[in-house]
């Protein structure tokens, strides 16, 4: 009995130290140490929610407790009766789909994955033409038909939806709580960080409110997130609002409004009365409307305007051209017909100056004057020090001051040389030190 008991004692310490210990999450996420990778299958947060990692793809084990998660479009399927056993991942949709390069693939998930490549690779993307095979149509689906051919604004919308956003402004009342809707609109992203480019009414209330406002931002796909304001002119009414997503988001790129031509096709989406996604078209009318002909007083800029529809809930989409750039953002409609968009190149120049103040703001630093010469305290300086006093205390780190100089604010404050920051009382930081015992060499006189 004795020996059995000695011998389930060692196995049980083989296993334990064989195991491979559990990797713990950094206290702090370090997105510079991220890597870079390229995947077919999508990507997905890690283990610990800092990084961006490949998805499973279509084949790959899934549904253990250390397996990533299948990617877009793909599902885990498990043996019959075991749910917690080793699955596979399986495209949700088996059926065969053709794709814009005529190419008929086993699945949209396939086609997906090698869209995927495409864009990395600089190509453009291979979009789902039909269901079923491209040999089998003969109809308007066909990469040959005329329908395929011409339906450009079809093209437009489907590369742009993806980034246009719903947005809705509401304020938690104080007394009810709950929320009472204020306004909505609609943006789009210019980040894959969740950087959205809207209109400053649509974000911000017009009448004084009592009470917290919140926004909420709805995607596409249907994910909803809570949003802060980042950035806001209301003269030129435009307005910068940020989302916090757990993954890449798709963005749109600003094209330049100078270069517009009357007469040139354009596309507007947005979320007119919460219908998401609505798109109008039109072509521009002019591209340099001055706003002190629309009865806007302090205007100082030119508006495009175009006979696409734009409809309350418009406001804050995009206006894009047919390459799928933004050149405005869908503001006014005087009339049925006339409708009018602030133009690109005034929104760049918004993004400048906001990323110029922000720059501003994290350079400006206080510069205060102590008045004390100091050393860093290393082991040699200790040693030093308690050759010449034996009394000196062993520290391993803070500040030993060489010298105070004649009527500084340290020499006010009591500090002595031959003194290191514990003998001012409890070990206080170099921060602390700087705060308490320091003046502002370019003080506010104005005040």
């Amino acid at each position: 009995m004795e020996v059995f008991l000695v011998v389930a004692v060692l196995l049980s310490t083989q296993d334990f130290i064989g195991a491979e210990p559990k990797l713990k999450c950094p206290s702090r996420c370090d997105v510079s140490k991220c890597p870079s990778p390229s995947c077919p299958s999508g990507y997905v947060p890690d283990r610990c929610n800092c990084c961006l990692v490949c998805a499973s793809g279509e084949g790959d084990a899934c549904g253990r407790k250390d397996d990533v998660p299948c990617g877009d479009g793909l599902e885990c399927k498990h043996p019959a009766g075991k749910r917690l056993s080793k699955g596979v991942c399986q495209c949700k949709m088996g059926h065969k789909v053709c794709g814009s390069d005529g190419k008929t693939y086993g699945n949209v998930c396939q086609l997906k994955a090698v869209s995927r490549k495409s864009l990395q690779q600089g190509l453009p993307a291979i979009t789902q033409v039909q269901k079923g095979p491209c040999e089998s149509s003969i109809g308007p689906s066909h990469p040959n038909s005329p329908r395929y051919k011409f339906n450009f604004i079809a093209d437009v919308v489907e590369k742009i939806a993806p980034a246009v956003v719903h947005i809705e402004l509401f304020l938690r009342h104080p007394l009810f709580g709950r929320n009472v809707p204020l306004s909505s609109g609609s943006g789009f992203i210019m980040s894959e960080t969740g950087l959205i480019v809207t209109n400053a009414h649509v974000v911000s209330s017009t009448t004084p409110v009592s009470g917290r406002q919140q926004l909420k931002v709805q995607m596409q796909n249907g994910d909803v997130y809570e949003a802060t304001i980042k950035d806001i002119d209301k003269k030129s009414d435009i307005a910068t609002i940020k989302v916090n997503p757990q993954k890449k988001l798709p963005v749109l790129l600003l094209g330049h409004s100078a270069d517009l031509r009357p007469g040139e096709f354009v596309v507007a989406i947005g979320s007119p009365f919460a219908l998401q996604n609505t798109v109008t078209t039109g072509i521009v009318s002019t591209a340099q409307r001055d706003g002190k002909e629309l009865g806007i007083r302090d205007s100082d800029m030119d508006y495009i305007q175009t006979d696409a529809i734009i409809n309350y809930g418009n406001s804050g989409g995009p206006l894009v051209n047919l390459d799928g750039e933004v050149i405005g953002i869908n503001t006014l409609k005087v009339a049925a017909g006339i409708s009018f968009a602030i133009p690109s190149d005034r929104i760049t120049r918004f993004l400048n100056e906001s990323l110029d103040k922000q720059s501003k703001e994290v350079r400006t630093v206080k510069k205060r004057f102590i008045g004390i010469r100091m050393l860093t305290i290393t082991q040699a300086l200790v040693e030093e020090l308690k050759q010449q006093n034996p009394d000196f205390p062993d520290v391993s780190s803070g500040i030993y001051v060489h010298e105070v100089v004649p009527n500084s604010p340290a020499q006010k404050g009591g500090i002595k040389d031959g003194i290191f920051c514990g003998e001012l009382g409890e070990f206080i930081s170099f921060e602390e030190l700087t705060m308490k015992y320091s003046i502002d060499p370019n003080p506010d006189l104005s005040s």
